[in-house]
């Protein structure tokens, strides 16, 4: 049938699962649909709103569309759409900020209640049930097996060979819960297609619609020295023996950061060929396995540009056997993140002198995308490191300030700060050292002095915070959006 037939099934106050990680695996479609519906209803003053479950972001087919038709209620566990934000940050839709590993389970448990209506993307399907997914897993089969009733979009711009490309496997509840027998990258423990009752299958919907994963723009100098400056920690870390000969497995998060860290340990000779163990496999990912330089990846999705994905559809010989996607409870999981031993990279919104990370609040208020998977790598890591620039706004915004407007990171979880200034190794470090440590080598120069005066400030305290000053460099681009201007006495005197 039709998407806007389809769509119908979805009824005000329904919470719909949509399968997919970014826009990768999610259905663009009957999405729209609904929000052309949400539209109609409220124009003859009737109320539709309903609740989004994803894998992660999901592209504008989905968030955009479904915000401005003000068709949402309830969002979790992650966005990235500028208008799904807005009405965030706006009180308009209520959001639930989660660690994406912990959704699948804890809707299981009866947290959220039911799941009304799964929409899924998918490759191929038969009369049994089986449903090949796309190029994204996320949540996807919790969805299918709470949904009362799934909706296929059936997308022909994936060919069908791609089957075999996922391991989808759902974890028992506890106390019934075993090992998940993933004892290195590559390893495999559940089945190559979804599996639901085909009964509760109510509608198939045809579409030929790519994911439309915009490209990264070009690296610029400031990514650039980060990638190197991690390349170099990692490479130093292996001529030490911290990390074994062999190498171990990397997660990166997304965005152009990520691929330029990528890039650089590419580029870096000590360091050996090696696989990855992540949420999202980018661009740069794939580059690097056309070079021999990444051997496998497991992940999530490919959340890659259009030409990368064509790429890839064209040459599934060399592709199929170097890659599998996973369910996010599977690709984010403490247990095989700890026994993997990754080493993790992600991106920090702001970080403190003391090794605290923000990862998601605009001056502790306004939600940007959300925490994601950094949580569920972070505090399991071999090696944690969190990477930033160490300005923004052409120097207005030090992204390490004294204290940080909203912690989603704790000082305990975070081993490693680099910005292109330098690198801070926080092990073993206590409060005062690892503020030294950050100051002296992470912190951009126009803004070292302040940060140095602001340390003097608390006198022999263990963690020497000023309480009157703490939040200073944020309430001064508050009130003059630079900085740089901060004067401590001024809340000295208070």
């Amino acid at each position: 049938m039709t998407a806007d037939e389809a769509a119908r099934f979805v009824k005000n106050g329904d919470q719909v699962g949509f399968s997919g990680f970014t826009p990768s695996g999610t259905p663009k479609a009957v999405p729209a649909a609904i929000a052309k519906m949400a539209e109609e209803e409220h124009a003859k003053g009737n109320e539709f709103q309903i609740g989004i479950f994803s894998g992660a972001s999901a592209g504008d087919a989905l968030d955009g569309a479904l915000a401005r038709a003000k068709a949402v209620k309830f969002r979790t566990p992650y966005q990235s759409n500028k208008d799904m934000r807005n009405a965030i940050n706006s009180q308009e839709v209520s959001y639930s900020d989660m660690h994406l590993s912990h959704l699948a389970q804890e809707l299981r448990y009866g947290f959220y209640g039911d799941i009304d209506v799964a929409v899924i993307e998918a490759a191929d399907l038969n009369e049994k049930g089986e449903i090949l997914l796309t190029s994204g897993v996320g949540n996807v089969l919790t969805y299918a097996n709470m949904a009362k009733k799934i909706i296929v979009e059936l997308n022909r711009k994936h060919p069908v060979e791609i089957k075999g490309m996922h391991d989808l496997f759902e974890p028992a509840n506890p106390p019934y819960r075993g090992a998940i027998p993933i004892y290195k990258v590559s390893d495999r423990g559940g089945a190559e297609v979804l599996k639901v009752d085909p009964s509760k299958i109510v509608a198939v919907v045809e579409t030929n619609l790519g994911n439309s994963v915009a490209g990264f723009t070009p690296m610029d100098a400031v990514t650039a020295k980060i990638g190197q400056n991690v390349a170099d920690f990692l490479a130093s870390q292996l001529r030490l023996g911290i990390i074994p000969k062999e190498f171990l497995p990397i997660q990166s998060g997304v965005g152009n950061v990520a691929n330029a860290v990528l890039g650089s340990l590419g580029e870096n000779k000590e360091i050996p060929n090696f696989t990855m163990y992540t949420e999202v496999i980018q661009d740069s990912v794939i580059g690097l396995m056309k070079e021999g330089r990444i051997s496998y990846a497991s992940g999530c999705s490919l959340t890659v540009s259009d030409p990368v994905m064509d790429d890839i559809y064209g040459n599934l010989g060399f592709f199929k056997d170097k890659f599998v996607l996973r369910p996010i409870e599977l690709s984010n999981n403490p247990e095989v993140i700890r026994r993997l031993g990754l080493i993790t990279i992600n991106t920090a919104l702001e970080a403190d002198i003391f090794g605290n990370v923000n990862s998601t609040h605009v001056l502790g208020t306004k939600m940007m995308n959300g925490i994601g998977g950094s949580g569920d790598f972070t505090r399991n890591a071999y090696i944690s490191i969190y990477t930033c620039p160490s300005t923004q706004k052409d120097g207005k915004i030090s992204p390490i300030v004294p204290m940080v407007s909203h912690v989603d990171h704790s000082e305990h979880s975070v081993n490693v700060l680099i910005t292109e200034q330098g690198i801070a190794d926080l092990r073993g470090k206590s409060p005062i050292e690892r503020a030294k440590t950050i100051i002296e080598n992470c912190v951009h120069p126009d803004y070292k002095q302040l940060l140095w005066d602001y340390l003097k400030l608390g006198k022999n305290l263990h963690t020497p915070h000023s309480l009157q000053c703490a939040f200073g460099m944020h309430l001064e681009f508050a009130k003059s959006a630079d900085m740089r201007n901060t004067d401590w006495n001024n809340y000295l005197a208070r």
